[in-house]
C-alpha cells in the first residue's frame, strides 16, 4: 500500500538520546530488553553494575518504564558483558529493581538463541546468566534454529517463615507464607479473602496485593543470609485452584508498586516450589504446572535438596516459553517537560 511515508527521510534531531530495545513476552509478562543507547556501567559484579544504574541513571528507567514509553506495568532488562558467565542482567520495573526473574531468563535465552546474539549448536542450548541474585543456569530445546522451550536452574529457594497471620485493615486476619525463590513472596490463599484469580478482579488483586505486602514489611524484617540489597518484601503471590485439568494450581503474583505479573512468575513458582517442599507437600523431581492470571503456564520442579546459609533449601528448575514481538527506538528529548516519564498506579 502507499503511503505518505513512503519518501520519508526524517531522522530524529541530535539532541535527542536514542535508546533501542527488542519487545518480548513470556506467558503474556512484557520484557523491554535494551540493545543500545544506555551509558556504559562500571563494576565486576552485577550488583555492582545494578548500584551505579540506580545512583546515576535512574532517569532512564523512570523514562523507559513509565510512561508515556511504557506504562505502570512494564518491565526491562539492561544486559551487559560478563567476566564469568555468557551475560550479566540487571531488572528494572515500575518501583525499581529487581534481584531475580525467572520470565526474564525464559526471555533473554529465546532471544540469545533465535537472534543468534550468542552461537550455540545443538539441540540443546546452555546459557549462563549472572543475576543479582547469583547465577543462573538455562538451557534452550531447539527445534531447528526456533526456541521449542527454555528451562533455567534458579538459586537456592526457601521457606522463610510459615502460618503466619497478620490484621489488615478492611481485609481482617490474613494467613500467609514467606518462601524465596531468587526474591521473597508474600504467599496467601485468595479464596479466604474472596478472590478470583481472573482478569475481571485485575483492580482488586492489586488493591489487596499492596495492602498485604505493606502490611507485613512494617511488621516484619526479612533478611537474606548474604546479601543486604536481596533483604525485602518484593511481592504478595494469591493462589488458587487450577482452572484447567491436570495443572497444580493458579497463582497471581502483584509486586513491585502494584504491577501484575500476566505469568506464572519464574521466581515466584520457585517459591511455591520451595514452600511445597518444606510443607512435605512436593517431593524432589516432581514436576507440576501453575496457572497465571491469563492460564499461561510454567512448570517447576525441585531438582535438588541444598542448604541455603541457615535454610533447608531447593534448587528449582523451571521452564515455560517466550516470544519476541518487536522493536522499538524510544527518543529521550531534552526539552520535553514529561520525558523522565509519568506513572498512574
Amino acid at each position: 500500500m502507499s503511503t505518505v511515508f513512503d519518501q520519508w527521510r526524517w531522522q530524529p534531531p541530535a539532541r535527542f538520546r536514542k535508546i533501542t530495545t527488542v519487545e518480548m513476552h513470556t506467558g503474556g509478562e512484557p520484557l523491554r530488553v535494551f540493545t543500545s543507547g544506555l551509558p556504559d556501567l562500571p563494576g565486576k559484579t552485577v550488583l555492582d553494575k545494578r548500584r551505579y544504574f540506580r545512583d546515576h541513571y535512574d532517569r532512564l528507567r523512570t523514562a523507559t518504564m513509565w510512561e508515556p514509553r511504557g506504562h505502570a506495568d512494564m518491565y526491562g532488562a539492561v544486559i551487559t558483558s560478563s567476566l564469568d558467565a555468557d551475560l550479566d542482567v540487571f531488572f528494572l520495573h515500575n518501583e525499581g529493581y529487581s534481584t531475580m526473574c525467572g520470565h526474564a531468563m525464559i526471555a533473554i535465552t529465546t532471544l540469545a538463541f533465535e537472534t543468534g546474539l550468542i552461537e550455540r549448536t545443538g539441540d540443546r542450548r546452555d546459557l549462563t546468566i549472572n543475576v543479582p541474585a547469583g547465577r543462573i543456569h538455562c538451557t534452550a530445546t531447539m527445534s531447528g534454529e526456533r526456541v521449542e522451550r527454555v528451562s533455567f536452574r534458579n538459586v537456592p529457594s526457601f521457606a522463610y517463615l510459615r502460618d503466619q497471620q497478620i490484621d489488615i485493615a478492611g481485609l481482617g486476619n490474613v494467613r500467609f507464607d514467606i518462601a524465596y525463590g531468587g526474591a521473597f513472596y508474600a504467599i496467601v490463599e485468595a479464596q479466604p479473602l474472596g478472590l478470583a484469580l481472573e482478569p475481571r478482579e485485575f483492580n482488586r488483586l492489586i488493591d489487596y496485593g499492596r495492602r498485604i505486602k505493606h502490611a507485613i514489611m512494617a511488621a516484619t524484617s526479612i533478611e537474606h543470609p548474604f546479601e543486604a540489597d536481596l533483604s525485602f518484601l518484593y511481592g504478595t503471590i494469591f493462589t488458587g485452584p487450577a482452572l484447567q485439568a491436570g495443572h497444580h494450581s493458579r497463582n497471581v503474583c502483584i509486586f513491585a508498586d502494584g504491577e501484575v505479573d500476566r505469568s506464572p512468575t519464574g521466581s515466584g513458582v520457585s517459591a511455591r516450589a520451595a514452600l511445597h517442599h518444606a510443607r512435605g507437600e512436593l517431593s524432589l523431581d516432581t514436576p507440576i504446572t501453575i496457572e497465571s492470571i491469563l492460564g499461561s503456564t510454567m512448570t517447576v520442579r525441585a531438582v535438588e535438596a541444598t542448604q541455603f546459609g541457615p535454610h533447608a533449601a531447593i534448587i528449582p528448575e523451571v521452564s515455560g516459553t517466550a516470544h519476541i514481538t518487536g522493536r522499538n527506538e524510544l527518543y529521550l528529548d531534552p526539552d520535553d517537560p514529561l520525558g523522565d516519564g509519568f506513572n498512574f498506579r
